[in-house]
């Protein structure tokens, strides 16, 4: 018989277009999953995908059934929502501060899916560059840090949301533009435009070029669109998340390569008190975040 699980597998099956990444959304092994999807099969005596060269293609049953949960799943999450209202009082605040500061591009739909949900909780974004934005949790001046995790969390709590890659930003005519990736030394003496924050918490500088040994100099910009435009006028390389440059090298105004023999990957998180932690509305925008990130940014790993 149908049940919730299969919805969610079919509904990350249709947004991945494949086994493997649809096991990693919905927490399972891919062996796991396609147990799941075959002990389904087997109860209908139907098939529910084909394999094609671009992926899985739904069956007019796949697509039957994919239809129904894309109609069922947004009424049970608004129901159980509705329960959790119900309950108790959740009306409340929410502050976010951004470690990330291309997390931007991303937030704005989140903000939105998540005030349609929580329409009594305020959500607000807190302001400018901080050299330590989890300091501001122990300070009551933020609820939420979106980022890395910090070195020392002692009273803090952090739920994992996905990992993306850092990829090198280059002009059109750079003279490293036919390389498939760049390498630590690629960047020796060259200008590396980043956001003006600490170099411990800018992972290129950390984890590449510091061990390296690599001597670099640095500018810095506060603005995506700024660093685009210093790197396109060959000022510089810059080293950002895929999704905050997508636009950019699709729009042919700069290139991107990976960094490294197997690219450079990093993190983010939610990072709050135990009492953030805890609240119903705080673990429903982690599922958010991570739900609509799934969906709209292509790259990344849920984690």
């Amino acid at each position: 018989m149908i049940e919730i699980r299969h919805l969610k597998s079919l509904k990350a099956i249709a947004e991945t277009g494949k086994l493997g990444l649809a096991a990693e959304r919905v927490f399972l092994t891919q062996s796991a999953l396609s147990h799941q999807i075959r002990g389904l099969e087997t109860h209908y005596e139907i098939t529910l995908f084909q394999r094609t060269p671009q992926g899985l293609r739904f069956t007019p049953a796949g697509q039957r059934l994919l239809d129904l949960a894309n109609e069922l799943l947004p009424l049970i999450e608004k129901s159980e929502r509705d329960l959790i209202r119900l309950k108790s009082d959740q009306s409340g605040e929410l502050r976010i501060v951004l470690e990330c500061h291309t997390c931007f591009d991303w937030l704005t739909p989140v903000m939105d899916a998540f005030r349609h949900a929580w329409p009594e909780v305020e959500l607000d974004l807190v302001a400018g560059f901080h050299s330590d934005p989890w300091q501001l949790l122990r300070e009551d001046k933020a609820d939420i840090v979106i980022g890395g995790l910090p070195e020392k969390m002692r009273d803090l709590h952090h739920a994992p949301l996905f990992k993306f890659e850092i990829m090198a930003v280059l002009p059109l005519d750079s003279s490293k533009a036919n390389k498939s990736r760049l390498l630590a030394e690629d960047f020796s003496n060259e200008t590396l435009i980043t956001y003006p924050v600490p170099e411990e918490r800018i992972d290129i500088i950390r984890n590449v070029l510091k061990p390296a040994n690599i001597v670099f100099n640095r500018r810095t910009a506060e603005l995506t669109v700024a660093i685009m435009q210093l790197v396109a006028s060959r000022r510089g390389l810059a080293a950002l998340p895929s999704w905050g440059i997508k636009s950019y090298i699709d729009h042919e105004y700069v290139l991107a390569k990976s960094i490294g023999k197997n690219g450079l990957w990093s993190e983010l998180h939610a990072t709050c008190t135990a009492d953030t932690m805890s609240r119903p509305y705080t673990l429903d925008l982690v599922n958010i975040i991570k739900q609509t990130c799934a969906e709209n940014l292509s790259g990344i790993k849920l984690l």
